[in-house]
């Protein structure tokens, strides 16, 4: 091959580009800025950790989120919504990038994305809209806190390394008096609302909306809570008392079926061992629903911040939760596994122009199809390396036809796939699960060595994917941050 025909690298390319540009600068700047002028704004929603325990998925009886109900009132609210994975990093990762984790080698939590050699130089979804003429900027928890972004944002809040406002912290910890608990732990603290994190998250987030913006806008807001520890202020805790809270439905033999593998994500002698015999459980629920309902307030005061602000009218608002989260079910906790309870999450969407109000959709979608549905919905150029689906046709009709599964990877070689009816699991060693929820919405019963669901797991294999690239090695610093340690999973030593 010659030196003239010979390819160059991305990151050469880029730099080229870069300098041939240079003359034409301000012209391709200002052509920018007409284009965008124009353009929707976007107020961009993270809750970490919440599962569909809210009013409008009805996951849980008791809780209340009105706050969360009236903004899914106005628009689409994806009812079978999943991760691309069950843990904050991987999942955030492949939402901003759109890349699935079986692409960039991002499985697990201390995997830095950005050594990813697919995820490099990959363009974040604010930093495509920055090169489109936006304003992006980011507050609270967005990427995962020990692997923050710079590039993508133009400002944060608090800082670009520190992503997450502190929070006030009980005395006397562990509040659960579970012993070696960590972070594992829950109880009211002695605060304001206006101390915690995530209500300053909301004020910083409220202030940006009643600025006057010159251009259209990328806002990114990213709440903690309920991510561990369950520490809110005592009002929350009151509203829900331990004596009256409904507890999961959990079926002691729920694991008699489930591979191996799926046994060792459950982890049932570890963390709900320790709930049950320290009669946690009740306590535990109370303040995983006392964290929603605190999150649901700080959701409110940024709604209501944008309906009194100029762009009213003009702008998509997109919330969305990283994952789902177990509180017994399954004889699991936290996330990391590849049941609804993990993979299931929060999704909904307000589009002016686009979206009517008291939408509700069913098809199975994931977070990886949030890029493409704002490339769609804000008239950008494509990125043809994306991998997820717009969702623009859904939101448009929710009952539209809609073909393919939602995919869940947890750990190399480890997949869910979750259809309108069923759940489909393969693990690395070959192991499988398929549960029919149209009969078995728990999941309890594993039909997955009945012959007469062989073609129905033989479609869905069809989906899985064809490439599962190695693990990208582990971060060896250990930071305040990313005390949050992922579940181990076993992969297989080639792809699939």
């Amino acid at each position: 091959m010659n030196q003239r025909t010979k390819p160059i690298n991305r990151r050469r390319f880029l730099k080229l580009a870069a300098a041939g540009a240079a003359s034409l600068a301000l012209p391709h700047i200002a052509a920018i800025a007409r284009q965008a002028k124009n353009k929707p704004n976007v107020l961009f929603i993270a809750i970490d950790d919440l599962n569909d325990w809210v009013g409008c998925l009805g996951g849980h009886p008791d809780v209340k989120t009105p706050n969360l109900d009236r903004l899914a009132q106005r628009g689409v609210l994806f009812t079978n919504a999943h991760c691309s994975a069950p843990a904050c990093n991987p999942s955030r990762a492949s939402l901003m990038t759109g890349i699935l984790p079986s692409t960039s080698g991002v499985y697990l939590n201390p995997q830095p994305w950005r050594k990813s050699p697919a995820l490099a130089d990959a363009v974040t979804i604010p930093q495509h809209f920055m090169a489109h003429g936006y304003r992006a900027v980011g507050g609270g928890k967005i990427y995962h806190g020990a692997f923050p972004d710079p590039p993508s944002w133009q400002e944060y809040f608090p800082t670009q390394k520190k992503n997450k406002p502190d929070d006030p912290t009980p005395a006397n910890r562990p509040l659960n008096g579970i012993p070696n608990t960590a972070h594992f732990d829950w109880g009211p603290v002695d605060a304001t609302d206006e101390q915690m994190g995530d209500r300053q998250v909301a004020a910083w987030a409220a202030s940006e909306l009643r600025k006057k913006h010159d251009k259209p806008f990328f806002l990114g807001c990213g709440f903690f809570r309920p991510h561990l520890p369950w520490y809110v202020p005592q009002k929350y805790f009151r509203l829900y008392p331990p004596d009256k809270i409904t507890l999961p439905n959990v079926n002691e033999n729920d694991l008699d079926d489930v591979p191996p593998i799926g046994r060792k994500m459950a982890k049932p002698d570890g963390d709900h061992k320790k709930v049950t015999e320290h009669k946690q459980w009740r306590k535990a629920v109370q303040g995983y629903l006392a964290s929603i309902t605190f999150v649901d307030t700080c959701v409110g005061r940024v709604i209501d911040a944008f309906d009194k602000s100029d762009y009213a009218n003009n702008t998509i608002i997109i919330l969305w939760s990283d994952h789902g989260w177990h509180l017994g079910e399954k004889l699991h906790w936290r996330k990391f596994s590849l049941w609804e309870e993990a993979t299931h999450n929060v999704l909904m969407m307000v589009a002016p122009g686009v979206t009517k109000a008291g939408g509700r959709c069913s098809r199975p979608v994931t977070m990886l199809d949030i890029y493409p549905t704002l490339i769609d919905l804000c008239n950008l150029a494509g990125k043809k390396e994306i991998e997820g689906k717009s969702l623009l046709p859904l939101l448009k009709n929710p009952q539209a036809k809609w073909d393919r599964p939602a995919l869940t990877t947890h750990g190399r070689n480890n997949h869910s796939l979750r259809t309108e009816r069923f759940r489909y699991i393969r693990y690395s060693d070959g192991t499988e699960e398929l549960y029919d929820r149209n009969n078995d919405e728990l999941e309890w019963n594993n039909l997955a060595g009945d012959p007469k669901y062989a073609r129905t797991k033989k479609d869905l294999a069809k989906w899985l994917p064809k490439t599962n690239v190695p693990d990208i090695p582990r971060t060896t610093t250990k930071t305040k941050r990313s005390r949050e340690k992922p579940e181990r999973t076993k992969g297989s030593k080639k792809d699939n």
